[in-house]
């Protein structure tokens, strides 16, 4: 049996495992009032209908904002869900916040979403004493995420942005984010907050370089393709390279076997969602011809998962949550290995909350295979009054 998590006190959490979803957000919005509440983020199984979410979030919470997106699985406070509609609401005593969506993607201009999102966050008043951080959920599909992030990293200056691309449970079909009311496709929610709880961002993944270098040597960056990888047909390549048949490449393999770049002196992980008929393999973040890559080996995931979450306050303070961001092919792998309810009690007994992405944003950068988390710690004794 399960040993009981702790609620995090300064947010609150509800979920329904409702099939139906107008059942579902009945049922995981009962007792959530206007009055008390800043806005609240959704995380909507991807097999519910997001448009009816919204728009019946929309109806059963009027007055409150609310933002999220479709996700390819859920953190609850159960762990690991597939199921499960997720609300976190954010209470106004701590959380101050201002919206923008930033549509459409593709195509995508760089000009016009830097001058929405300076704009926007000159008029988002400040409060003394209070720290700022930014959130931000693209379409999964849109690939626009790369440039995406590295123009809000350009424009915002030392504002520290954090998100999760919505997925839809790996059948890569339809991904939305949630704004006013509506489920939107090809855009992104762009969430400035305020907060007096300190705060702290996550960022880990499993995989260290391993073998040589290789080399992309014919891809279409715009659909995040590669053709060839050392000249040769790509999935032929990288099926030698892991050391298997083109034919047995699937999902697990391409979870397991990652490409990794490096950039800053640090290795991002550059994921594959599949193969296709004709040997490409498709991506799920930037790639480019001459991009010199190499194969990731994969670190033992529950050591590296437990320490990356052992993180503290400047006063030794346990997280009161953390608002995590995990790849959905972690969570892959993770089943694959069985581990799922092992990890499960981690999460759980760190008091993380979110979702399974399509990709991961941090420090300007889009990656896959990654934790991406905020923690937010108790506040200060003067935070009180």
């Amino acid at each position: 049996m399960q040993e009981a998590a702790t609620p995090p006190v300064f947010i609150h959490v509800a979920t329904s495992r409702a099939v139906d979803p107008v059942d579902a957000v009945r049922e995981a919005a009962q007792g959530i009032t206007a009055a008390d509440t800043c806005f609240i983020l959704a995380f909507v199984p991807g097999e519910q209908d997001t448009a009816l979410v919204a728009r019946t979030l929309a109806e059963e919470l009027a007055g409150i904002p609310v933002f999220g997106c479709s996700s390819a699985g859920q953190i609850t406070d159960r762990g690991y869900e597939s199921d499960a509609l997720l609300l976190l609401v954010f209470p106004k005593q701590h959380f101050r916040c201002s919206s923008l969506l930033l549509s459409p993607l593709l195509p995508l201009s760089t000009t016009q979403i830097a001058a929405q999102a300076q704009r926007h966050e000159r008029k988002f008043r400040r409060t003394a004493g209070w720290k700022r951080l930014g959130l931000i959920f693209a379409d999964g599909l849109s690939r626009q995420e790369d440039l995406l992030v590295s123009t809000l990293e350009t424009v915002l200056g030392d504002l520290p942005v954090f998100g999760g691309s919505a997925g839809d449970q790996l059948r890569f079909e339809e991904t939305f984010v949630l704004h006013n009311g509506a489920a939107h496709r090809n855009a992104a929610v762009l969430l400035f907050l305020e907060t007096n709880l300190p705060f702290s961002g996550i960022g880990f993944d499993h995989f260290l370089p391993a073998g040589a270098q290789i080399v992309i040597t014919d891809a279409d960056p715009d659909a995040r393709k590669v053709f060839e990888i050392n000249g040769a047909p790509a999935a032929r390549e990288y099926a030698r390279l892991v050391g298997c048949d083109v034919l047995d490449l699937s999902p697990m393999v391409f979870a397991e076997n990652p490409l990794l770049v490096q950039f800053n002196n640090t290795h991002y992980v550059r994921a594959i969602s599949d193969a296709d008929a004709s040997g490409a393999l498709s991506f799920m973040a930037a790639i480019d011809d001459g991009l010199v890559m190499t194969l990731g080996q994969g670190q033992e995931i529950i050591r590296t998962l437990q320490t990356g979450l052992e993180i503290r306050g400047e006063s030794g303070a346990r997280p009161d949550f953390i608002l995590g961001f995990d790849c959905v092919l972690r969570k892959l792998e993770i089943e694959q290995k069985q581990l799922e309810q092992a990890v499960s009690d981690i999460l759980r007994r760190e008091s993380v909350f979110g979702f399974n992405t399509y990709g991961e944003q941090h420090c300007g950068v889009h990656m896959n295979q990654t934790f991406v988390g905020v923690a937010f710690f108790p506040p200060e004794e003067r935070n009180f009054h």
